[in-house]
């Protein structure tokens, strides 16, 4: 006797609706949505942030919490009826470099998270079996240290060459609605996952007060925003690319980061024939490149009656040539510059606001801002603009503890003391990005 079925989990759930997916990789899928019932639910719930930003009706995480079964079993009731209403999102304005330009962001209510969550995670299911290896933003498993290495390792294979360096001009605000659409329908016709999504595209930004429904564009900070953008580039970019590189003379790789994406090309012919189909193809999206960061790059060791290769940025680092300790030439990475003064400069304002604090309590806060510094910017070769943060760190604590009061409350002699009590974690490699056949590159 087999006894009684259990039910299925979440887990299963997935499983089986990537296995149908990878079964049938021409086919769209018409019936996802039944999948998503309250233990799916319970599921996104958990797997959404519960300390972010609060959208427009200012409800927190605690507040959905307090009736959280109710609260989901109706959410579940309005989305499967087609009654749900997706509230327009609260747009931000954050710093985006060391000047005065910004990046919009836009935060969704909390419900509308959990509910994002859940339906990005099915059509997750179904696309992770048909996104391209050359993919790393926001997917399960993949990091921005993967692409990295794989950068490397491609580029260093190829013996350096020509770099497409690309900017997407205000991607996810120009994103066209009509062309996501067209993209969607190849995969997913649920009508229940396709309602929603459209909804959610129509919901509208709310601004000092001032509601707009842009006719195009997805808000960045939405949760599912990474995976609409992911969509929609697999099919403008990675499938393309793979399309087209037969016909190219040369080798040649692609490295996309959600909208950030380098291509390498080991024949020039190739790389100016290259920046000239981008656009074309970009344009027939409805997406423009931006015509000063979008360019390209000579980039091979240096030699003789060889000039100077070029550098570019990807992922918060600089790429460039150098020196191994051996003395090869290998692609070096180092902190890039803008993302180093924005990080300083949060770091200036931090300590200007909290220096009244408690020393350990402020000594608490300032090594956990550095081992997160550390945690991303900590790669092979990257060790001399870590040490540099971390003495800035600290001549910024010093500076603002000397203006608690009217007098100066420390010189150097009395702050190393104050270090020797409360030190602030040194620089530390954390990623071994350097690596060829298995074995680091020195």
């Amino acid at each position: 006797m087999t006894g009684t079925p259990r039910p299925e989990t979440v887990s299963t759930k997935c499983q089986r609706i990537a296995t149908l997916a990878r079964q049938m990789p021409q086919t769209a899928l018409t019936s996802l949505s039944h999948h998503i019932d309250l233990d799916w639910l319970k599921e996104a719930y958990g797997r959404t942030r519960k300390d972010g930003a609060v959208g427009v009706d200012g409800q927190t995480a605690l507040e959905y919490e307090a009736n959280l079964k109710g609260n989901l079993r109706s959410l579940l009731n309005r989305a499967k009826s087609g009654t749900y209403h997706a509230p327009p999102v609260r747009r931000v304005h954050i710093p985006k470099g060391t000047g005065n330009e910004t990046r919009p962001i836009g935060i969704p209510t909390f419900e509308d998270k959990v509910l994002q969550r859940a339906v990005a995670m099915s059509l997750e299911a179904v696309y992770e079996q048909d996104f391209k290896d050359c993919s790393y933003g926001f997917r399960p498993g993949r990091s921005a240290h993967q692409a990295l290495q794989a950068l490397w390792t491609q580029a260093m294979a190829m013996g350096g060459g020509w770099i497409v360096e690309v900017d997407i001009q205000k991607f996810f605000d120009t994103l066209d609605h009509r062309r996501l659409r067209e993209l969607l329908d190849r995969r997913v016709r649920d009508g229940v996952l396709r309602r929603l999504i459209d909804k959610w595209l129509k919901a509208g930004v709310m601004e000092d007060g001032c509601l707009q429904h842009p006719d195009a564009g997805t808000p960045q900070g939405g949760v599912i925003s990474p995976l609409l953008a992911n969509v929609y580039l697999h099919y403008v970019l990675d499938v393309w690319f793979e399309e087209i590189r037969p016909s190219l003379q040369g080798r040649a790789f692609l490295i996309r980061y959600a909208d950030d994406f380098v291509m390498g090309l080991s024949n020039e012919r190739d790389a100016r024939a290259m920046m000239s189909l981008l656009r074309k193809r970009f344009e027939e999206f409805g997406l423009k490149l931006h015509p000063k960061k979008t360019r390209l790059i000579r980039f091979r060791p240096p030699g003789p009656n060889r000039p100077e290769p070029g550098s570019f940025d990807l992922l918060g680092f600089t790429h460039h040539w150098g020196r191994s300790l051996k003395g090869q030439w290998i692609i070096q990475r180092k902190t890039a510059s803008s993302r180093l003064s924005r990080a300083l400069q949060r770091l200036w304002e931090w300590c200007r606001g909290h220096r009244h604090r408690p020393l350990a309590e402020q000594q608490a806060s300032l090594s956990q801002k550095l081992k997160g510094h550390y945690g991303y910017y900590g790669i092979t070769g990257n060790r001399r603009w870590l040490s540099y943060f971390w003495h800035q760190a600290q001549r910024t604590w010093f500076y603002w503890l000397n203006r608690r009061s009217q007098r100066r409350s420390y010189n150097w002699e009395c702050f190393g003391q104050l270090l020797r009590q409360h030190p602030l974690p040194a620089p530390i490699v954390v990623h071994s990005i350097y690596r060829c056949r298995g074995k680091p590159v020195t």
